[in-house]
């Protein structure tokens, strides 16, 4: 591990105060805002593993539980474009502004999705909307986690970045445990056909009254001191992108692959797959909706506590250490949860999820602080946002779509526990080619520093 220099409380990495207040409402605003983001990105899965392929997809048949999971992986590969675009702009003119237009473009396509037409009503319009607006959602998604990521972890102190760069991951568990209770509350209060007929709608409406929360709380955030002291100087690089691929592309490629190690097996769980699995009432569990998604709810809170306690630990023996703990931690997961989800008992089911949550935290809560020391300043947003778009359309993009092909293709889970524990072990390989840089300044004062690759083998970018 890097060696620490000494700092004095207060100081952000370019040695500008930073008082108590502004910190709290930094962590604050960031978990709010990620979290009201993957709230609206999840109750998407969600859906479409409850009901969307019967609503949009019918004629299909068969095959409509495929498209519809297919519909979650097309967001995917729409990340990038909002991540270069993000990554453009907030190297250019700040993290916050990003922040801003990415939380209302995720919420307006969320509450318009909550009032679409289904195709018994409007035809073939009724998928293509459905469609339209998921690329809003993920272009928004491609943006939203590089800005939230850098305002935590540029503001925190040099020994605590893990722990300051957990709040914006504990948005996803957060989303996650937001997204299953509404929709188990829904399958509660709105049972069976009346789910299907509106019920399913009122999670997604209500991301309206959450927008409006996330856009005060962030309007009360100051810019990253990093970019502020780039401002200052002039120095904002014209090409950010190009700079980027010019320098840095291996290492963008590396990072991507570490975190699609960790996407592919979360989305499980976020992708809406596991909820589609022990619901479908022609598939081998048949579970009720609710006590399936409250099982899912339940997992949310131990990825939460893992990721908090992934970030601190890191802080502690170095990102790279804890995300080796976190791939060892993973596999074990990835090969006890098909086992135990089909005993048949919701509570197995729920433990089954719980403990491959614990490694998903663990693959999950340092990355914010790994992200942002592995790339210099003036293109930092651009190497983070563009790597972790690219991470999530190898690993979670088509996840679930892959893993129901192979329940329907072998008609069993068998395959799909080795598909999870070979994106484990690309994570793992992943995280070996990098050196461990925790605690590297991250200021423009020293881009000279921030060059040097932390690749195994290469001396600088």
């Amino acid at each position: 591990m890097s060696a620490q220099r000494p700092e004095p409380a207060g100081f952000t990495p370019t040695g500008t105060i930073a008082t108590a207040t502004d910190r709290r409402r930094v962590v604050f605003a960031t978990i709010v805002g990620t979290t009201v983001e993957w709230y609206d990105f999840f109750i998407y899965a969600t859906a479409v593993g409850l009901v969307f392929g019967q609503l949009f997809f019918a004629p299909l048949g068969a095959n409509s539980a495929l498209v519809a999971f297919a519909t979650v992986g097309i967001s995917f590969l729409f990340r990038p474009f909002g991540a270069f675009l993000a990554g453009h702009l907030g190297d250019k003119y700040g993290r916050k502004p990003v922040l801003m237009w990415t939380l209302i473009m995720m919420g307006v396509a969320t509450a318009l999705i909550g009032l679409l037409p289904t195709y018994d009503a409007i035809g073939i319009g009724a998928p293509i909307l459905l469609v339209l607006l998921r690329i809003v959602q993920g272009i928004s998604a491609g943006g939203e986690w590089g800005g939230a990521v850098l305002m935590a972890v540029e503001h925190a102190p040099r020994r605590r970045r893990g722990a300051f760069g957990a709040s914006p991951q504990i948005g996803v568990p957060l989303g996650l445990l937001l997204a299953s209770g509404v929709m188990a509350l829904m399958a509660t209060i709105a049972p069976g056909d009346q789910f299907v007929a509106w019920g399913w709608r009122v999670p997604f409406l209500l991301s309206v009254v959450l927008i409006l929360i996330g856009y005060y709380v962030r309007r009360r955030v100051e810019e990253s001191p990093v970019f502020t002291e780039l401002a200052e100087r002039k120095e904002e690089t014209r090409m950010p992108i190009v700079q980027l691929f010019r320098r840095h592309a291996l290492l963008v490629i590396i990072a991507a692959l570490v975190f699609a190690g960790n996407n592919a097996v979360g989305y499980m769980t976020t992708g809406g797959y596991i909820q589609g699995y022990a619901t479908n009432p022609e598939g081998p569990l048949g579970f009720e909706r609710g006590p399936v998604l409250w099982a899912v709810a339940g997992s949310a809170v131990t990825w939460l506590l893992s990721t908090l306690a992934a970030g601190f630990l890191s802080d502690r023996i170095g990102r790279r250490s804890t995300y080796i703990i976190g791939w060892i931690l993973q596999l074990v997961g990835v090969f006890t949860l098909f086992p135990l989800v089909n005993t048949g008992s919701i509570g197995l089911l729920f433990l089954g999820l719980a403990i491959l949550t614990i490694g998903l935290g663990f693959t999950y809560g340092p990355q914010a602080a790994l992200y942002a020391e592995l790339f210099p300043a003036s293109i930092r947003f651009s190497g983070v946002s563009i790597s972790y778009a690219l991470g999530a359309i190898l690993g979670g993009a088509f996840a679930p779509l892959i893993a129901q092909a192979i329940v329907q293709a072998t008609g069993g889970t068998g395959g799909v526990t080795w598909y999870l524990a070979g994106m484990t072990l690309i994570g793992l390989i992943a995280t070996l080619l990098l050196r461990d840089r925790s605690g590297i300044p991250l200021g423009p004062d020293h881009e000279d520093e921030q060059a040097q690759s932390p690749i195994h083998g290469l001396a600088k970018a």
